[in-house]
């Protein structure tokens, strides 16, 4: 998933805060039944079809809690899984293995329900050439993690963050007094480097954007017949972004409009988790 540089820089803090969340002094119920230190073994069992994704992160868990946890894994992020897979076994002081459970399984479970999700999502944009995006519509501090998830799922990513990209939404526009004004604006600030993104909820904010050099342009909530309009007006000019409560269900419609990309934030915001536990714990010698 991650290089060592940037799981110990990005990954390990969140890892540690989600730990001390759940630890705030003690694991009181793993003390009372386990006084000492004993060794054991579980299996990681899925309990549906899906696509695996958060390995990685799952062993970062247990090792963070200690380092000689043991962790065999039996497939890689990415791969399709079925129900009663086993999919790993870890080995360890029971105790850690214990106090570990929960959190580790937060993040197996949520990371492969995006991936998974946004693979069934992915599949319907096969042959297409259209780009899946995600958004920055993500569950605090876990952006890390759940954009990864949708890389793994076969999305692509959107900015990661507000250092990312210019991506003027309605606010920004309303804040600078106008489309052309705001991409002006936006041109005399960022670096050249940067795309400059427009969103736009009218064929006149098309046009306005299209006249001020936008990069790419977001039709954002456009009912079918007036993107299509909208399309006509771009002819080419700037690349098209459309989104607005994009999910499985609709994504159907959206796909012959020959447009570049297609975002939805449900790929994070909407994706049910992957029913996956720790099962089968007991003590070896």
């Amino acid at each position: 998933m991650y290089d060592p540089i940037t799981m110990k820089l990005n990954a390990d803090p969140l890892i540690l805060s989600a730990l001390k969340e759940d630890i705030t002094s003690e694991d009181v119920t793993t003390n009372s039944v386990m006084p000492k230190a004993c060794l054991g073994e579980a299996d990681l069992i899925c309990k549906e079809e899906g696509i695996v994704c958060g390995l990685d992160v799952f062993a970062r868990v247990f090792e963070l809690l200690d380092e000689e946890a043991e962790i065999t894994f039996f497939v890689k992020d990415g791969d399709p899984v079925a129900n009663g897979e086993k999919m790993a076994k870890l080995r360890g002081d029971i105790r850690v293995l214990l106090t570990g459970e929960r959190t580790a399984l937060n993040y197996l479970q949520r990371m492969s329900g995006i991936a998974t999700y946004t693979h069934s999502v992915a599949k319907l944009l096969d042959g297409t050439g259209i780009r899946l995006l995600d958004t920055r519509k993500t569950s605090p501090n876990n952006r890390i993690f759940e954009k990864y998830a949708v890389r793994v799922g076969g999305g692509n990513n959107h900015r990661y963050n507000l250092s990312d990209g210019v991506l003027l939404k309605d606010n920004h526009i309303g804040a600078a007094g106008g489309v052309t004004a705001a991409v002006l604006m936006a041109k005399s600030y960022a670096p050249f480097v940067r795309k400059i993104e427009v969103e736009v909820e009218t064929l006149a904010m098309v046009q306005e954007a299209i006249e001020a050099g936008a990069d790419i342009i977001m039709l954002d909530n456009m009912a079918p017949d007036v993107m299509k309009e909208a399309i006509q007006i771009i002819d080419h000019r700037a690349e098209i972004e459309i989104s607005g409560n994009v999910t499985k269900e609709n994504i159907e419609k959206l796909k012959g409009l020959g447009v570049d990309y297609i975002s939805s934030g449900a790929l994070t915001h909407s994706a049910p988790i992957l029913d996956i536990s720790l099962r089968n714990l007991h003590p070896i010698k």
